[in-house]
């Protein structure tokens, strides 16, 4: 029986227990920036896809016990599992009905939200419902997006054939995906902008070669990854206008190791 991901209450942690190493990918560096935004004791939700990569390397690392992992199913602690099996967890803390999991979340008990996103505009307006202009549906997305002190969304910064060369702490754009993800107006909203702003929500934007952030200008670009040519690999592919702040940060190096 796994033990692994207990509450802040102290409960012992199974040593002998680690998880698979995530292939080393664009996904995983998305993953391993967006980790760098928790804090030590947040309630966090994990949503489907490249945020559920966040859940694994809090586990491989062993660190899954400062934080209270929740996934809107239900469940609580324990090590998430992803792909098909979406929504399980082994051995958790607890379990509860879906029902009284939104109650929690719609009551503001979210610190922060990890999810993923198809399409962002300028406005920081977030699409993940509607898809190549099929009907998906948002899920518990609105629900979890619209309640959590903190929004931190996870994607690459454009799909659809893109290439990159990941080496020495660098990552090189050898071809641009034909599908941009940052666009003048989203199909639709399932995310607002606005609302967030009102709201004071903290949202940031996390993709594999840049960050925004989300302030009452719009969109900002805050960072960028090393070996990304600002002009060439972001402002020329991006179809929104952003504010690309003057102390421009660069990502954490670290992040685009396979190590």
């Amino acid at each position: 029986q796994l033990t692994y991901n207990p509450s802040i209450s102290g409960e012992k942690i199974d040593k002998t227990y680690r998880p698979p190493k995530p292939t080393f990918s664009v996904r995983l560096l998305v993953a391993r920036r967006a980790r760098q935004e928790l804090h030590t004791g947040a309630v966090i939700n994990f949503g489907f896809g490249i945020p559920d990569q966040v859940a694994k390397l809090l586990a491989l690392e062993k660190d899954s016990h400062k934080y209270f992992q929740t996934i809107e199913h239900g469940t609580y602690g324990g090590f998430l599992l992803d792909g098909d099996l979406f929504g399980y967890a082994q051995n958790p803390s607890c379990m509860i009905d879906g029902p009284s999991q939104f109650d929690f979340y719609s009551g503001g008990g979210l610190d922060i939200a990890f999810l993923g996103f198809g399409q962002v505009d300028s406005f920081g307006n977030v699409n993940a419902s509607m898809l190549g202009g099929n009907t998906v549906g948002p899920g518990g997305f609105i629900d979890i997006a619209q309640n959590a002190r903190k929004m931190v969304f996870c994607g690459t910064f454009d799909t659809g054939g893109a290439k990159y060369s990941i080496k020495n702490g660098k990552i090189i754009i050898k071809e641009h995906g034909k599908v941009q993800k940052f666009v003048n107006n989203v199909d639709q909203i399932t995310f607002s902008g606005k609302e967030a702003l009102r709201r004071n929500q903290q949202v940031i934007y996390v993709t594999e070669r840049a960050v925004f952030n989300l302030s009452k200008d719009g969109l900002e670009l805050t960072e960028i990854a090393p070996g990304i040519d600002l002009q060439k690999d972001i402002i020329d592919n991006l179809g929104c206008s952003v504010k690309v702040l003057e102390e421009l940060k660069t990502m954490d190096e670290s992040i685009f190791y396979n190590e």
